[in-house]
């Protein structure tokens, strides 16, 4: 509390405000709370007590009546540090970090040397990577006197202005501050000192990335011998006599790498530079992988990297050993080590071929394959080749059901084989779930997983595939309550609730995703929003670390981790909630209607209703809606007094459980914006990201900027049919404006556009032209009629026709069929014509639950 504002109270109210302090770190927030009232009953101004009165409603998630008591606490202690400092607390709390920085500033001024001010500030612009802001603040805490005068030779404030001048590329810099505090030491660290060990590899790092590798290696050469990291050590001395091109001292680096972990293939990849041998050079490479071998006899990694330079009857020599050596010892995941070589047809086909033959007995046993004894006495040829068929039944089987040598019905036959030999075999059941998923049946692939659930019950992994699969299948209840499983039985929100506490990202978007397929929007878009809010979660609890790190000496673990935080949304979750969640909001842009949630789930059945009959499904929806939700109302007020923290606070409750809110949106484009943005500027380079940003901004007559968007696709997939697509739409958007672009835009847009399509060409020639050239691709043939429907709409009926030819086209999968059946849904394609979609689909995939379902 500032002088000014003690003189205003009395001696008991000061002590009052020490309590109100201490209940708010102490997390007392009712105790606080009433202690900040006994004060304000007298003294009702006293802007210090207000502003802590706020301080701890912000904390109980009175954000709004938080910022409003701060306000009225600053009109009454403007020059009071601690209104200004909470004011910038709020303001950080609600992420508006520039208002945080200016409050802390200006409280600054009025108390220079308060070092929790000081603090915060330097974490703030080190959240916000105002470097040269954080390199002040930095130096000034170092400088000021702090507790007891210990700031200037405590190593965490030199180490967080080293970390300050590195991270803004000073490096030299950097380094004189570790130098200095180094100079500074009375005795040296002792030899346990860990924090010291860290700060002297973190150093050395700052020299190397200098670019003066000799001195770099010097000094770690001095500290060698006293580093607690000894593993860290010996591998950048490695890479360092690599970089000074010393390949013999390189060499013996690596080898005695290699004798504490002979697993590590960066190692095996280092000793190869330093021996200066390339993929050509066979002969040497595998002389030098079967040393290690020889060596390691239980080590992987020497007996599976030649594999992917050997070619030929050498490959097929190696290969036949390796795959014998894992089918002997019925290691399941030989598969997946091996899976990798299948982008090279030639050895898919001797791998396959190599299997075959030992499906059937006719190849040459290793010499040594099955001698071992069994303690038991148990016959171990008998067992060993039971186990070695089995192995061999369940490795074939994923071979035909890998996608570069599918057979499913193979696969399916070897599985089956595999189940009756040994029923109670999880992997088998697992993996014969897998067939049923590439044949598009997510029921029975559904229905498999859940059988080899039942069979290891106290298994997650097992739990939490059966889980994905139900999710796929639409069974979100099912789901719900296998994941409930492992999830804490008291956790608010059930099961969901568990998992969302605990960041389960997986779970969250693949639930979001169903209810997308279900036509549940607003679930939909509260599971995407919900992997969103995880994400800036994350890039939060950068908080934590930036004093964290320092205080614990774990610098370079620390430098990682916010050079990982500046790329995070470029995360695959992350883009596949982003263009989901997009995908929606175009949607309600499109279909206002879809906006009512009450008619969430009916979307199918809109598609044909006239305008009354709208009504009357919206009027019955909205009844049932009424119903359900006075329902859940009655059982939240029943919930209420079990959600209640040990601190005797109310535990905060999701208002909008079911997204009824977010579909409401009045501004649905704004709203993906907040998606497309982080996309946009973090994935830049997945093709999804940029073609859903042109349909973000083709609406909102951003016509430049998805131009930009159609630019980036093409020049990651020029050959991509939905470029072609959105090209001509923006093409014919730009020719049928009313009015056109002004001078500057249109003048821009010409000269990026003129030569993809120039203004005065004929679009249905050049569509034409483009189905001709396609004509062997359904994806291709779908996006020009897309555009045939959009310049001549009288082609309906024709469309319609040529969407189910390209069931006959001889390439067309799975995932074209099923977007071919979305198409003639969003074309609101007669019932005649979505039948005979549908029958042609069954025909060609029986199997598959899309069309399944749909027959009749």
């Amino acid at each position: 509390m500032s002088q000014q504002q003690q003189m205003l109270l009395g001696s008991k109210e000061r002590s009052l405000f020490k309590q109100v302090v201490e209940h708010y770190e102490a997390k007392h927030y009712k105790k606080g709370i009433k202690a900040a009232n006994q004060i304000l009953a007298k003294n009702p101004n006293h802007g210090d007590t207000q502003a802590m009165k706020a301080l701890i409603l912000n904390a109980q998630g009175n954000s709004a009546e938080a910022f409003v008591l701060c306000k009225t606490a600053l009109k009454n202690a403007m020059k009071s540090h601690v209104s200004w400092h909470v004011y910038g607390v709020l303001w950080r709390c609600v992420k508006n970090y520039e208002e945080a920085s200016k409050a802390y500033k200006f409280a600054l001024k009025l108390e220079p040397e308060s070092q929790q001010i000081l603090r915060d500030l330097a974490i703030l612009q080190m959240q916000m990577r105002d470097f040269e802001g954080y390199i002040k603040s930095r130096r000034a805490i170092l400088q000021s006197s702090g507790p007891r005068g210990k700031n200037s030779t405590s190593r965490q404030n030199w180490t967080g202005l080293a970390v300050a001048q590195h991270l803004a590329g000073d490096l030299y810099d950097a380094e004189m501050t570790l130098t200095t505090f180094e100079e500074t030491l009375r005795q040296p660290p002792s030899k346990s000192d860990n924090e010291h060990s860290e700060a002297v590899l973190y150093k050395n790092t700052i020299i190397a990335e200098m670019g003066e590798t000799e001195r770099a290696l010097d000094h770690l050469e001095a500290v060698f011998k006293n580093n607690l990291d000894r593993t860290a050590v010996m591998e950048m001395r490695a890479k360092y006599l690599l970089q000074l091109g010393r390949k013999q001292e390189a060499e013996k680096a690596y080898r005695a790498l290699l004798e504490r972990n002979a697993d590590y293939r960066a190692y095996y990849e280092g000793l190869r530079e330093a021996l200066s041998l390339g993929n050509s050079d066979t002969e040497s490479l595998k002389a030098l992988y079967d040393e290690y071998a020889k060596k390691n006899p239980r080590s992987d990694t020497p007996k599976r990297v030649p594999l992917d330079f050997l070619h030929g009857e050498e490959f097929r020599n190696a290969a036949d050993q390796y795959l014998q050596q894992m089918l002997h010892k019925g290691v399941p995941s030989t598969f997946a080590n091996i899976k990798s070589l299948y982008s090279d047809p030639a050895k898919r086909e001797t791998v396959q071929e190599l299997a075959e033959r030992y499906l059937d007995g006719t190849h040459a046993p290793l010499a040594n394959g099955s001698s071992e004894k069994r303690p038991d006495g148990e016959n171990e040829n008998s067992t060993a080749k039971s186990r070695f068929d089995l192995a061999v039944l369940y490795y074939l089987a994923q071979h035909y059901n890998y996608h570069r040598s599918q057979d499913l019905v193979r696969a399916m036959e070897l599985i089956d084989r595999a189940i009756a030999s040994q029923p109670e075999e999880v992997n088998f059941h697992m993996t014969r779930a897998r067939i049923w998923k590439h044949r598009g049946n997510s029921e029975k692939a559904a229905e498999t997983m859940e059988k080899a659930r039942s069979l290891d019950e106290r298994d997650r992994y097992i739990n939490t595939k059966a889980a994905k699969y139900q999710l796929r299948n639409n069974e979100n209840e099912a789901a719900n309550a296998n994941m409930g499983k492992f999830t804490r039985k008291e956790a608010v929100g059930g099961p969901l609730g568990d998992l969302i506490e605990m960041q389960c990202v997986w779970y969250i978007t693949e639930d979001g995703e169903s209810y997308l397929r279900q036509g549940k929007l607003g679930l939909a878009l509260k599971r995407f929003t919900t992997v969103y809010d995880i994400f800036d979660t994350w890039q939060e609890d950068q908080f934590d670390f930036h004093t964290f790190s320092l205080r614990k000496g774990q610098i370079r673990a620390y430098i990682d981790m916010v050079k990982w935080q500046d790329y995070l949304r470029e995360h695959p979750f992350f883009s596949r909630a982003a263009i989901s969640a997009i995908k929606i909001y175009i949607r309600l842009f499109d279909e206002p209607q879809l906006r009512d949630e009450s008619l969430n789930g009916l979307n199918g059945s809109l598609d044909n209703m006239n305008p009354s009959e709208v009504k009357k499904a919206q009027k019955k929806a909205r009844k049932a809606r009424e119903k359900q939700e006075q329902a859940e109302a009655e059982k939240a007020d029943a919930r209420k007094t079990a959600n209640v923290a040990a601190d005797g606070e109310q535990k905060k409750e999701d208002q909008d459980p079911k997204g009824a809110a977010l579909v409401r949106t009045a501004e649905p484009l704004e709203d993906a914006m907040k998606f497309l943005t982080p996309l946009l500027d973090f994935s830049p380079k997945n093709i999804g990201a940029q073609q859903v940003g042109f349909e973000i901004f083709i609406r909102r007559k951003k016509y430049l900027l998805a131009l930009r968007c159609l630019i980036g696709a093409r020049s990651l997939d020029s050959s991509h049919p939905t470029n072609h697509e959105q090209a001509v739409r923006l093409r014919h958007t730009l020719k049928s404006l009313p009015e056109p672009p002004q001078p500057k835009v249109l003048e821009a847009l010409e000269a990026e556009f003129s030569p993809l399509i120039p203004p005065d060409a004929n679009l249905l020639n050049l569509n034409s032209d483009f189905l001709a050239k396609n004509s062997d691709s359904a994806a291709h043939i779908q996006a020009s009629l897309c555009i045939r429907q959009l310049l001549d709409p009288k082609t309906v009926d024709e469309n319609q026709k040529d969407i189910i030819r390209t069931l006959a086209v001889p390439s067309v999968s799975l995932q074209d069929a099923i977007r071919g059946l979305d198409l003639l849904k969003d074309w609101k394609a007669k019932y005649r014509y979505r039948d005979d979609y549908v029958a042609a689909a069954h025909e060609r995939w029986p199997e598959a639950s899309e069309f399944i379902s749909k027959q009749g």
